[in-house]
């Protein structure tokens, strides 16, 4: 009987954390989140995300891993996509480790991001590389999709009976792209996109993974911003993106904050503020709407401007990008490629 009854209680509580956890924002970002796009209350002029903010952050490492090894990016093109779409966002991973791309680069950035550690001192790894792909054209879960089921359009891309994308749970990451067609739980309303990690309840195994959903036809003024602007702000001019699209551009910055953040924290318990880890404030949290100097507020900080008047902030492989800042934890502020880019 007490096997039995172990059992069943292992079961029930395992079904209890898994329904906790599903329904509980984890690690989500949009742009401005403290938005409300239903209130005319707007706090875009009143963030407290300020470059020099040190004495309100409190970042510690939780003793967690941080992905020190060469670091994989499998990805799930979910619905529909362009295959000029998929070269900008391809061009971006790839452009992570590419150091001989031109000062400020993609690459430059990502030093902050290996400045942190693990519990032995290692930092985490400098290449990021794409791995395999999957495509999902046809909607195989619906053009509706919850957070759990996200994680069971993960365990159909890992399970699948042609060419499935490998299980790698140390150093591989798994990037699930939306389609601008396609509805996610809480997108747009309070989230652009977030990363957690697969239940082996559900997918079999426990991988780091994120979500980001293209906004083009759905919210682009809140998840493509500064490239198109809310409705409600008909004084705002939107810039103009550097490479031509603007839901994948602020998809962009989406993809590159995730990756961040699951580098430094995959499991939810390595680096974040904060004392609950269901809800950490982490490395590009604490950045938001930031892109270069003096950024805070409602001022994005200083950028550059191309010769065709597109504006950016880095340099990637024979692109240009428009990326938030990340948490620098040993200057105690944000840090962008200006500051290690050589």
């Amino acid at each position: 009987m007490a096997p039995s009854t172990s059992r069943t209680s292992v079961f029930i509580t395992a079904a209890i954390l898994t329904l906790l956890f599903a329904i509980t924002p984890i690690t989500c970002w949009r742009p401005w989140p403290h938005l409300n796009p239903n209130s005319s209350d707007l706090l875009y002029d009143s963030s407290k995300k300020f470059e020099g903010s040190s004495e309100f952050v409190h970042l510690r490492y939780h003793m967690g891993p941080v992905l020190t090894g060469n670091i994989t990016v499998h990805t799930i093109w979910y619905g529909r996509w362009q295959k000029s779409q998929k070269k900008i966002i391809r061009g971006f991973i790839n452009s992570i480790s590419d150091v001989h791309a031109r000062h400020p680069s993609v690459a430059g950035w990502w030093r902050t991001v290996q400045l942190y550690t693990d519990q032995t001192g290692a930092n985490i790894s400098h290449t990021v590389q794409l791995g395999q792909e999957k495509n999902d054209r046809f909607y195989s879960h619906g053009k509706s999709l919850t957070r759990l089921s996200i994680q069971s359009v993960i365990r159909s891309a890992v399970t699948a009976r042609t060419k499935p994308l490998p299980i790698n749970p140390r150093n591989g990451l798994y990037l699930l792209l939306t389609s601008d067609d396609v509805y996610v739980q809480d997108f747009c309303g309070q989230v652009c996109g977030f990363h957690y990690f697969t239940f082996p309840s559900i997918v079999g195994y426990t991988l780091p993974y994120a979500w980001v959903g293209n906004s083009a036809k759905q919210c682009p003024g809140v998840c493509a911003y500064p490239f198109a602007v809310p409705e409600f702000r008909p004084g705002w001019k939107a810039l103009k993106s550097p490479n031509g699209d603007v839901g994948v551009e602020g998809m962009i910055s989406v993809i590159a904050h995730e990756i961040a953040e699951l580098a430094t924290n995959p499991l939810v318990n390595a680096w974040y503020a904060g004392q609950d880890p269901s809800a950490p404030v982490e490395i590009a949290d604490l950045c938001e709407g930031i892109y270069g100097t003096g950024g805070g507020g409602s001022y994005t900080g200083q950028m550059l401007t191309d010769h065709d008047g597109a504006t950016y902030n880095m340099n990637g492989i024979r692109r240009k990008f428009l990326v938030q800042w990340v948490w620098n934890h040993l200057v105690s502020y944000c840090t962008g490629p200006n500051a290690l880019d050589q």
